[in-house]
């Protein structure tokens, strides 16, 4: 059903689409604030895990990225992990979700690069190397789930309530 709410929802994701697709830094989009964001907001699970896969596949296939299953599982967690902020959505909640989805997506991509690329070797050495030269990556995967995250929740949050006083 499309009222405001849901309208207001959507807007909100469709804006964070944008940061996929226009020049920005290495894992830095509002993709993992829009799982999170999904998950607390929209009461259909279903919905909120399309929509994050969609966006995904969406702009993989037209930037000309491979798709990545570790890539989308973690995304479909972050849906999950958003769900924790359904009741209340403080600001160190709604950090401490963001931070948990990026510490998940960081462990679980970088496992997969590890175990499926030829670029280290298949031993402790190569894990650990795996994980230090992806910590940049980490950084910005967890500047923008925390600042989109944010942006999202509050920006949200007053727009809904300005609109639920007006009507």
């Amino acid at each position: 059903m499309l009222n405001r709410r849901n309208i207001l929802i959507i807007s909100f994701i469709l804006l964070g689409v944008i940061t996929r697709i226009i020049p920005h830094p290495p894992n830095f989009t509002a993709l993992g604030a829009i799982a999170i964001f999904g998950g607390a907001f929209l009461k259909d699970k279903k919905l909120a895990i399309t929509i994050p896969m969609c966006i995904m596949l969406m702009s993989d296939l037209m930037l000309g990225y491979s798709l990545v299953p570790s890539v989308y599982i973690s995304f479909v967690i972050m849906v999950f992990l958003g769900s924790y902020l359904k009741e209340k959505q403080t600001g160190l909640r709604i950090i401490n979700i963001a931070f948990l989805g990026s510490l998940l997506f960081f462990l679980i991509t970088n496992f997969n690069v590890f175990l499926f690329s030829s670029l280290y070797p298949k031993n402790i050495i190569g894990l650990i190397e795996c994980y230090t030269l992806a910590i940049p990556f980490f950084t910005n995967t967890l500047l923008s789930n925390i600042t989109y995250s944010l942006i999202m929740f509050y920006g949200f949050n007053v727009i809904h309530n300005k609109i639920a006083t007006t009507t």
